[in-house]
């Protein structure tokens, strides 16, 4: 698989406007080689865990070909003084608890760092090369939760179990999902180790146990959790964006022919939990406002959202046009100079039937307590 990248989105014109000047397709930055950056234009600014050499995490902000310290940024006197301890330890998890209000103004001040030759030279002998530094996860993960909201993947693997049914009448009720293995996430780039299980062929009498024969990829957003809410105390809908600190792409590695056997009566285990990869950088909730854009009318004859799910600002902008796609590299095409092969390509508005929020709002629908740095896919 190639490596997996931070979402690239085009905005589409008139809907909606940029929120403030950091959005404004326009702005440059003094880095140089952030202007035209395909990932970390400054209107990106997306948030990692990086050490240099044996140095210890830090959290840093991705600009170009560069990354921010924020420790040192902080300890320099650049940054608001009560976001220092966040910002100064090893994982995102208890900045995403400050929430985005504070999510929005740090934004808008290493924009205005970032942008303005007045702070050049206070703030380059704060930046690495992202050459030389190591990624790591950008959250200490305590639960993580896979969703099944792309309706053209639930009907695809739908049939691959179910050829008659593959589409059960509860999912265009419900958003559906299971918990997945936290302790498996890995930043990308880690190595694969095909799964062993049980499986049993169509043809066979009894079940075997071996190496999976059905290796299979899934191509998703990731959303973490900022701001939690307490045991019991669900998260409304017109709510539940607030409660999102940002996206990452995810991989959720599947071995088809383990699922096969395994997923009836509880769903998925061994065929999921060995390993989920996902992208080293946390692409911001407010970054991405210029690529909201309106959830669309159901089809004729679906159920319309409960009214737990359903509210004006999902129907106006619950939906992220995001454009990702999936590519394939082996070694021998890379000695071969060949490209990468395009397995598939997506569009996030037009596959996920469920949108980020309703999805938060629905994992807190019971009362489960959701925490900063949990991870959601899709």
């Amino acid at each position: 698989m190639s490596r997996i990248m931070s979402p690239i989105a085009t905005p589409i014109p008139g809907w909606p406007l940029p929120t403030d000047e950091t959005h404004d397709p326009a702005r440059t930055s003094w880095v140089e080689s952030a202007n035209g950056h395909p990932d970390f234009p400054i209107q990106n600014l997306p948030f990692g865990v990086f050490s240099l050499g044996n140095g210890e995490p830090r959290i840093g902000v991705a600009i170009g070909d560069l990354i921010l310290d924020m420790k040192a940024l902080s300890a320099a006197g650049l940054l608001d003084e009560h976001w220092g301890l966040a910002l100064g330890l090893g994982s995102l998890n208890a900045w995403f608890a400050h929430g985005p209000e504070d999510g929005a103004a740090l934004r808008k001040r290493l924009s205005e760092l970032l942008s303005s030759d007045n702070h050049r030279h206070a703030v380059e002998k704060h930046q690495v090369r992202q050459s030389a530094a190591e990624l790591y996860l950008p959250c200490a993960i305590g639960d993580y939760t896979d969703f099944y909201v792309g309706i053209h993947h639930a009907t695809n693997v739908g049939r691959q179990f179910r050829p008659d049914n593959p589409l059960l009448p509860n999912y265009k009720y419900v958003p559906i999902g299971y918990h997945g293995r936290a302790s498996s996430v890995r930043v990308s780039g880690q190595p694969v180790i095909r799964p062993k299980g049980q499986r049993k062929p169509p043809d066979a009498e009894l079940p075997e146990y071996g190496p999976s024969r059905r290796l299979d990829y899934e191509l998703e957003l990731g959303i973490f959790i900022g701001r939690g809410n307490e045991l019991g105390q669900p998260i409304p809908i017109g709510e539940a964006g607030g409660h999102i600190a940002g996206y990452c792409l995810l991989n959720d590695w599947s071995a088809r022919d383990l699922q096969a056997w395994e997923y009836q009566p509880l769903g998925p285990f061994l065929a999921k939990n060995f390993l989920t990869s996902i992208s080293p950088w946390i692409v911001s909730a407010d970054a991405l406002a210029p690529f909201r854009s309106p959830m669309p009318p159901r089809p004729q004859g679906d159920p319309a959202p409960l009214p737990y799910l359903d509210a004006a600002a999902e129907r106006e902008g619950g939906r992220l046009r995001i454009q990702t796609q999936v590519t394939l590299s082996t070694e021998q095409m890379r000695r071969s100079g060949i490209e990468p092969f395009v397995l598939s390509r997506s569009s996030a508005d037009a596959a996920m039937y469920w949108s980020a929020a309703q999805i938060v709002a629905h994992h807190s629908s019971n009362g489960c307590n959701l925490q900063p740095g949990d991870l959601i896919g899709t």
